[in-house]
């Protein structure tokens, strides 16, 4: 079995690759490109491909496909996520392990939402709300790009998907990307052709660097709704990982890469088959799969709180 993490801008070619090859693989390689249309090809090799098997994309998909196969009918799906640092720091309050050009991305690349059954897109950092959650307090959602895969594999009328920062945080993301900061289009200064992203990306990794041992986490709620034996009930799944010290492993990696790995396992151990393409909200279809995934990510302290109640 392959499991693939590589850049984004390198995913889908890879990805085909492995297909070509003939090899089951499990993905959380965040690519623009529309995994889908490898599906046909999937099928003719007769493998298994997982895709988009993180936390968000990934348990978030997941989650919503074992409660849309639960209920009657489904109503709406949220999805809330976010990675922070524990303790905020000015200017940002806001810190990464990663590439700042992958972050700034989010704030750029418009968002795609379902209403009303329809695919309608949204400028990034657009509906700003605040959402109060447990061990965080108030938070900042905001759209973005992350529903991927569910645009197309369900029936939900209404989906979005919203990132959490701290309050503040949207309001200087705006004031960048208006003023220019977050152009892709060369600029001359100073006698110098440079494009402002990249300068804006070299002058901001700094403030948001996470340092090693520097503490962070990983926040994530997932709201469906529906109908089932006439009654309106809501589901609501709460994420709070925090960086382990003893591993050293940051709440993020932890949240990524454990669900991706316990699928490779049980797809190489073939307790789960599939071929084709998988998004992850299939597998949540499969009840058993599902449970044994939860199962595996509780044993490695990762604890998704469940919630139901009528509404």
């Amino acid at each position: 079995i392959v499991i693939g993490a590589v850049p984004g801008f390198l995913g889908f070619n890879m990805l085909r690759s492995v297909i070509e090859a003939g090899k089951n693989v499990v993905d959380i390689s965040f690519m623009a490109e529309d995994t889908l249309s490898l599906d046909e090809l999937a099928k003719k090799k007769g493998i298994t491909a997982v895709v988009d098997m993180g936390v968000a994309p990934g348990m978030s998909h997941m989650i919503v496909g074992y409660v849309d196969n639960l209920l009657d009918e489904t109503e709406s799906a949220t999805i809330l996520v976010g990675g922070l640092p524990v303790i905020r720091e000015w200017p940002y309050e806001y810190k990464i392990a990663w590439s700042p050009k992958d972050v700034i991305e989010e704030y750029i690349r418009p968002a795609r939402l379902i209403e009303n059954g329809n695919i309608v897109e949204k400028p990034a950092l657009s509906d700003l709300e605040l959402v109060n959650l447990p061990e965080i307090g108030t938070l900042e959602a905001f759209n973005t790009d992350g529903l991927r895969s569910l645009l197309y594999t369900t029936k939900i009328p209404f989906m979005k998907e919203k990132t959490l920062r701290y309050p503040g945080h949207v309001e200087k993301m705006r004031m960048l990307r208006e003023t220019g900061f977050f152009s892709s289009t060369p600029i001359e200064a100073g006698g110098v052709k440079i494009k402002p992203l990249d300068l804006t990306s070299k002058l901001i990794f700094p403030k948001w660097e996470l340092k090693e041992g520097e503490g962070e986490l990983t926040v994530m709620r997932v709201v469906v709704q529906g109908k089932k034996n006439k009654k309106i009930l809501r589901y609501t799944y709460d994420l709070i990982d925090y960086y382990d010290k003893e591993e050293k492993a940051t709440s993020m990696s932890r949240a990524t890469g454990f669900p991706c790995a316990i699928m490779a396992r049980l797809v190489a151990q073939g307790e789960f088959r599939y071929p084709g393409i998988c998004p992850p909200e299939y597998i949540g279809r499969e009840e058993k799969i599902y449970q044994k995934v939860l199962e595996e990510l509780e044993k490695r302290n990762i604890i998704y709180k469940e919630k139901i109640i009528e509404v």
